[in-house]
């Protein structure tokens, strides 16, 4: 065979590895081993990562941190609240500090106008300091009597139809 057989210089650098060490080294001396665990000095990209951490990195980059925090009030509610209260109260929406809340009935409005200084503090504590700074408590929604099948142009509304 030629010296240009690629199959017998593979043959020739294997055989040199079996013996005494790699091609055009000094002998069989073999490197020293640390003694300890090994430590990869930095990840590889080829290295399996969890999804969470993908995530996070596309949350940060694309700016959504900020947003995600905010709707931390309507995941953990219940939590922060109590489920007492949150049975009572649902919110209705989040926008520039205020949370807007409808309670099931009025008395529940009047007792959440009270507790609204406490509540404010819970969700800076559990969200971050100055993420709410006012509640807009609102009581249950009346029914309309303008529109319906039974509506009359005109009319005064209920005060027409109870006498």
């Amino acid at each position: 065979m030629t010296d240009d057989d690629p199959l017998e210089l593979a043959r020739r650098i294997a055989q040199s590895y079996k013996g005494a060490g790699a091609p055009g080294s000094g002998g069989g001396q073999r490197p020293r081993r640390r003694s300890g665990p090994i430590r990869p000095s930095r990840a590889k990209n080829e290295d399996p990562s969890p999804i969470s951490d993908l995530l996070d990195q596309v949350v940060r980059n694309q700016g959504w941190a900020e947003k995600l925090d905010d709707q931390r009030i309507f995941t953990d509610w219940t939590k922060i609240v109590g489920p007492e209260v949150a049975q009572h109260a649902q919110i209705d929406g989040f926008e520039d500090t205020v949370v807007h809340v409808r309670a099931t009935s009025t008395a529940w409005a009047t007792q959440l106008k009270l507790l609204a200084p406490r509540i404010v503090a819970k969700l800076n504590e559990a969200l971050g300091d100055g993420t709410v700074t006012r509640i807009d408590v609102r009581g249950p929604q009346a029914p309309s009597w303008k529109n319906g099948p039974r509506s009359i142009r005109g009319a005064r509304g209920p005060r027409d139809t109870y006498g």
